[in-house]
């Protein structure tokens, strides 16, 4: 998906590039230099903040609430119910997810998510928004023609019908995807790391495990 990708992003290089990895590795350290020589922040400042987004917030946090719903229905009944008292009961929770409701995918049904206003989004399951979500293109298209973006994004869910919800500073949604098929075995750690951050917007689905390879 990368020419989707750059023209919601704004750099002048593919954002799936390594030349797009050492533009932006490079442009944050040195913001993240004049930062602290101006003193605005200290660099034990700068190490908490990436220790945070790397191991406290993230799309993983979300994986793991989604893989725990498909595995304990009165959970997920609760979720879907209260999807903010829900996380919290698995430590899930703060800032920019206040309130959050969740919406699940079905048979009949897919969901997307976007913020057409800015860029509201449930930080604590999803971490920090991608560049795309923030971007115009995106906001615009996803509500006038969802099926054409899912596209854009290789996602093809056939006649089901499509609804988008618009996330606002006072409620945040995210997606339930739907279980894939062929994992009634796996365990709750194997199935979060199915789970994708897209699935989870709704512009993607969670792919069905790879076959286990004969010995």
């Amino acid at each position: 998906m990368p020419d989707y990708t750059h023209a919601f992003s704004g750099p002048l290089v593919p954002t799936q590039s390594a030349e797009y990895d050492e533009y932006m590795t490079a442009r944050v350290k040195a913001l993240e230099s004049l930062l602290i020589e101006k003193g605005v922040v200290s660099v034990e400042a700068v190490d908490r903040i990436a220790d945070i987004y790397q191991n406290e917030v993230g799309p993983q946090i979300g994986a793991k609430v989604v893989a725990r719903a498909w595995t304990d229905p009165e959970f997920k009944r609760r979720l879907i119910e209260n999807a903010t008292s829900a996380c919290a009961e698995m430590g899930v929770g703060g800032m920019q997810g206040e309130d959050m409701v969740v919406v699940e995918n079905t048979d009949d049904t897919h969901n997307v998510i976007v913020c057409t206003l800015c860029s509201c989004y449930p930080w604590p399951v999803l971490g920090l928004p991608p560049n795309w979500y923030k971007a115009a293109p995106y906001r615009s298209r996803v509500v006038r023609d969802p099926r054409s973006v899912l596209a854009d994004f290789g996602t093809d869910v056939g006649d089901k019908e499509i609804r988008v919800w618009d996330s606002s500073a006072e409620l945040r949604y995210w997606v339930l995807p739907q279980r894939p098929a062929a994992t009634e075995d796996f365990t709750a750690e194997e199935l979060a790391a199915l789970v994708t951050r897209d699935s989870m917007i709704g512009v993607g689905v969670v792919p069905a495990p790879a076959p286990a390879k004969e010995a």
